[in-house]
């Protein structure tokens, strides 16, 4: 079943990331606050203390608020309501606290609800610039998540395609394989019925593969390994593959026959055209940063000027690539040695 891709009904804190940016808004905001207060009498001594003041509040109160931003109770809740939530207690609490830190350490008495008109000018400031961050942070959240949904959108997109591309080559192979079958019964029954377990194999992988977002890379490999066994009986002495897989890496979860054009690239346009015998190797790696998925063929080559022979398979993989692991996932056709090609995906670990 394919998932929702609605943006996110419930709030979800910030990171840290934003958190910092908000902190510097918020020391920007403050000392333009300060300014604007110490307009009336303006003095160096008189703007240092209120920049002090109003600092002091308005980093309370963004302390504040990213603390109730972290509570579990509101992650159950929707973000204009949590936000609500957040700017009701940031702005009293903060600006008492933080007025009472500042006059404490000034050495000052605490006259926090005395109608003096710049302390209510501060106090009005302080409101506005908690509820601007609250409302930035709400913008925020909105943004991201309609960015989350367009790419779930283009990754569920990008798996209609392939089942599209699944109805259309299924049908294809099988019906090539099945005319090669019949004319291998009564030539050679058991190489017959060795073409016949991998093709029920291949078509069971197959349905089982396209109802999954996911699988192991060990269930992937045996499917291609289950395809080459058939291009193999099908092309005799033409061909010759290997499939190689580490123990370590079975496990590890793939886009479903996310390979599979990459080595029908292989055959199509690097074995059977070549004359004489190929090979074809699937091998599996880690590196330092990644996972390293080869298939390397010593079969026609890359064509002159060309990084690949079938634009739309190859385009298709780095499109799934792309949907499932972001801009640190790739994939290169390069130029084999002595003779062939070389596909690379490398997914980020």
């Amino acid at each position: 079943m394919l998932p929702s891709i609605a943006p996110s009904r419930y709030f979800v804190p910030s990171p840290p990331r934003a958190v910092r940016d908000m902190f510097v808004l918020t020391v920007l905001f403050c000392a333009l606050t300060a300014a604007v207060v110490t307009l009336a009498s303006p003095s160096l001594s008189g703007f240092v203390r209120w920049l002090f003041i109003v600092e002091t509040i308005g980093l309370t109160c963004l302390t504040i608020g990213v603390l109730t931003s972290r509570l579990p109770w509101l992650r159950r809740r929707t973000p204009m309501v949590a936000h609500l939530c957040i700017g009701a207690v940031a702005v009293p609490v903060g600006y008492v606290l933080g007025s009472s830190l500042a006059y404490t350490l000034l050495g000052e008495p605490l006259p926090i609800f005395e109608p003096e008109p710049r302390r209510i000018i501060a106090l009005i400031a302080t409101a506005l610039a908690t509820m601007l961050l609250v409302y930035l942070d709400a913008m925020r959240h909105r943004i991201e998540s309609e960015a989350a949904a367009r790419i779930e959108a283009q990754r569920l997109a990008t798996e209609t395609q392939l089942r599209l591309l699944r109805a259309q080559l299924d049908p294809h192979m099988l019906f090539n394989t099945l005319a090669n079958l019949r004319s291998l019964v009564e030539v050679d029954p058991k190489l017959a019925q060795s073409m016949l377990d991998s093709i029920v194999f291949y078509l069971r992988s197959t349905l089982a593969a396209s109802r999954e977002e996911s699988v192991p890379l060990r269930q992937e490999f045996a499917q291609l390994s289950a395809y080459l066994e058939i291009m193999a009986l099908r092309m005799g002495d033409r061909m010759r593959y290997s499939v190689e897989l580490p123990a370590e890496l079975e496990e590890l979860r793939v886009p479903p026959m996310l390979f599979q054009p990459l080595v029908e690239n292989a055959i199509k346009h690097g074995i059977e055209p070549k004359v004489g015998s190929s090979t074809l190797e699937v091998t599996a790696a880690r590196d330092e940063s990644a996972v390293v998925i080869t298939i390397a063929d010593t079969g026609y080559g890359l064509p002159a000027g060309s990084d690949a022979p079938d634009g739309y398979g190859v385009l298709h993989v780095r499109e799934r690539l792309l949907a499932f692991y972001g801009p640190a996932a790739g994939l290169a056709l390069v130029p084999n040695a002595p003779a062939g090609a070389r596909a690379i995906v490398r997914i980020p670990q």
